[in-house]
């Protein structure tokens, strides 16, 4: 920005007040008092040290300098529409970029875009599937989507849903030679871990739900494990094991009978998921239009999504699910 310009603020005062030849009814253009318009009149005359106006009577006009000043003024600020216009334009129909864990992704949102889609035709958007916290500036992310606390420094976040996670399993598994009815049960089946790298993990493992379920025996640490949990998920969809499923994750499968949850044991996770964006990016229509139809989908997926209930009436335990403490939030899941 060049240092000479003047205030903003004068300027429109003037190139208001110029165009009408009428202090007063540029301030009801500019929604502000007569004295405040006059004001700003005589802070631009005095930055410049030079009378724009000259008054005969109750009529105003403009000096010669004032009349060689204000079209090159009243240029500059269609110019400066235009390119407002052009950028309102560029962000409406621009690509959105959504920063989300490819998990999250495959399994939650991607199933739903057909619906943003149909509603908002003259917006793209683009999946930008990664594990690393997303750089809104530097990756050219307009939004993501993170599993925490809800305390991002900079950023506005909204609340999208909590999460727990439950022992899931193929149904084949509730049957043959070692059903799968009881906690008991599961040192009879393999077990299928996915893990984040230590210093992330946000997700409780194996371990930590069997000593909530106070389920004794067994090996916590046995069985395959996968760094994402769809790639868990999908191994206990083809019959290979137990997962500790995560809730949102899951529901399409569990929905489908792909997957059914053995029995009612669902721990509560402290984390959440929700929708962030850099507060400048508020009042920007794309991001706008996504935030209000993401959502209006988890208001719909709560009105829906039935209490989690177990495959099998045997061996059902009552108590209340045991929150997770201590971990750390990072970007999607």
């Amino acid at each position: 920005m060049p240092k000479d310009l003047p205030p903003l603020t004068a300027l429109r005062a003037f190139e208001a007040a110029g165009r009408h030849l009428s202090i007063t009814r540029a301030a009801d253009e500019l929604s502000v008092t007569a004295a405040a318009v006059s004001h700003q009149v005589k802070t631009l005359e005095d930055y410049l040290e030079v009378r724009l106006f000259r008054r005969a009577g109750n009529s105003l006009f403009l000096t010669d300098a004032g009349q060689a000043f204000l079209p090159g003024l009243r240029a500059g600020f269609a110019e400066l529409e235009r390119a407002m216009n052009a950028l309102r334009e560029h962000d409406l129909r621009g690509a959105f970029v959504l920063s989300v864990a490819p998990a999250f992704a495959t399994k939650w949102l991607i199933p739903r875009l057909d619906d943003f889609h149909a509603a908002h035709p003259d917006i793209d958007v683009r999946i930008s599937t990664t594990l690393e916290l997303a750089d809104f500036e530097r990756d050219g992310v307009d939004a993501a989507i993170r599993v925490g606390r809800g305390r991002y420094p900079g950023l506005v976040a909204h609340r999208l849903f909590g999460e727990s996670v439950v022992p899931m399993c193929s149904p084949a598994l509730l049957k043959g030679e070692q059903p799968l009815a009881v906690p008991e049960d599961l040192r009879h089946h393999v077990l299928l871990h996915f893990d984040w790298p230590a210093q992330e993990q946000v997700t409780p493992d194996w371990g930590t739900w069997l000593r909530s379920t106070q389920v004794k025996g067994g090996d916590a640490t046995r069985g395959p494990r996968f760094t994402q949990p769809d790639y868990a998920m999908q191994a206990a969809v083809e019959g290979a094991g137990v997962v500790l499923g995560w809730r949102s994750l899951a529901q399409a499968d569990l929905d489908s009978g792909r997957l059914t949850i053995p029995f009612d044991l669902p721990l509560q996770m402290d984390v959440a998921f929700y929708f962030v964006y850099p507060e400048t990016s508020a009042e920007r229509p794309k991001l706008a239009r996504f935030r209000d139809w993401l959502l209006s989908q988890t208001v719909a997926l709560h009105e829906v999504r039935p209490r989690p209930r177990s495959a099998s009436g045997r061996g059902r335990r009552k108590g209340r699910p045991t929150p997770l403490k201590g971990r750390r939030a990072r970007a999607g899941v």
